[in-house]
Parts: C-alpha cells; sequence; structure tokens
C-alpha cells in the first residue's frame, strides 16, 4: 500500500492519499459524505488571515472521521507575514494537535532552530513531520534527533533519504505530478529494500 502522506492533487488514485485540504474546500468536505483522508491548517504564509473563528472551524474538522492530520503549518523565513505572527498561529495549532490527539504537517524554510526550540519547549506526545523534505544530511541528522519524522517527496537529498530510519520516513507527492508508486521505488532503491517494505503512511490512517 503506497499511502501518499501529503498532495494537493484531487485526482483519483488507486493509493490511499491525504489531500491537504484549503478552508473553503474543507467547509464543503466536511459537511458533506465524500469519502478520503484529508488535512488542513493554516499555513504560515497566509498566517496574518489568522482569526478565533477559522480556528474554532479547524476545531470542529478535527473530530471528523477523515481528518488525518493538521497541516500544513509551520514557520517559513522566506514569507512576508511577520514571523512573530507565524509562530503564534502555528503554536495554537501545535496545541491543537495535542488536544484531538492528530499528527501535525509542518511546513518549515529556513527556521528549524526555532521550529526545535519551539518543540523542545513544548515538549509535544504527537508525531511532527516535516514534509518536502530537501536537506542536506546534517539537517536531517537535526531533525531526527529532535524527533522529527521526516516525508521525502519527488526530489530529495540521497544521504538523507539513507539515514532516516524506516520508521521515521514517510513519502509524498506534494505538487508533483509523479505516481505516488515512483517515489516509493526511487527510495526503496537508496534504503535497498523492496518498495513494500516502506509502510509509511500506514501508520497515519491506522491511527484512525
Amino acid at each position: 500500500m503506497f499511502v501518499d502522506i501529503h498532495t494537493h492533487s484531487v485526482l483519483p488514485t488507486n493509493n490511499p492519499a491525504i489531500r491537504n485540504l484549503t478552508f473553503p474546500m474543507a467547509r464543503k468536505i466536511f459537511a458533506s459524505d465524500e469519502k478520503g483522508l484529508f488535512s488542513a491548517g493554516f499555513h504560515p504564509w497566509y498566517a496574518d488571515l489568522f482569526s478565533p473563528e477559522l480556528m474554532e472551524e479547524l476545531t470542529a474538522w478535527t473530530s471528523h472521521k477523515s481528518f488525518i492530520a493538521i497541516g500544513e503549518c509551520g514557520l517559513d523565513k522566506n514569507s512576508k507575514t511577520p514571523f512573530e505572527i507565524q509562530a503564534s498561529v502555528f503554536e495554537q495549532q501545535i496545541m491543537l494537535s495535542e488536544k484531538a490527539q492528530k499528527p501535525i504537517i509542518i511546513h518549515c524554510v529556513g527556521s528549524f532552530n526555532e521550529l526545535y526550540t519551539l518543540k523542545k519547549k513544548i515538549n509535544p506526545h504527537q508525531l511532527w513531520i516535516i514534509h518536502g523534505f530537501r536537506g542536506k544530511p546534517q539537517l536531517a541528522t537535526q531533525a531526527l534527533n529532535a524527533g522529527c519524522a521526516i516525508s521525502f517527496g519527488e526530489h530529495f537529498n540521497t544521504e538523507s533519504v539513507r539515514l532516516t530510519p524506516i520508521d521515521r520516513l514517510f513519502i509524498e507527492t506534494d505538487e508533483s505530478t509523479l505516481p505516488i508508486s515512483e517515489i516509493y521505488r526511487s527510495v526503496a532503491m537508496i534504503k535497498q529494500c523492496n518498495p513494500e517494505e516502506l509502510y509509511a503512511g500506514e501508520k497515519l490512517i491506522s491511527r484512525n
């Protein structure tokens, strides 16, 4: 089972996929009986649009049986949104992750030190997954030492994949049009195993 833990695609697939929803999409889907696996959250690029009312909506969706994870959310120093606002909105979503007992899918650009400082401060029980990871081995090692899991997409650093333990490794398409099975095969070649041995994502689905 090739589970795609983070995709923006709306195209049907034969493999389980956790589709990241915008708020307008989420309102439609969680008010209907549409089947699937979904995540939703406040992206740091748009954290300045955050409001208590939107947080109430997000909180309500976490109880839906198809809601798998919170995110993507996080910190991005390339964003025009003031970093203090990003951090505040992200921290509120971390608290929701803990309350709802849902993992959190993290977008992090240029902010890894701040991310790990926040994790140490909060000491969360829920899984933190850094998505779309392309960093070098040193950065991957820091993420793993901080207790994070890592999700790899179409583009990745080979050595970072090699050193990431299978039980802390996830696979995604994000915005890629490449089939998730192809990314699994690329990662499996590096890990010197069969693609089926990469059970990435199954543990997320089994939680619900």
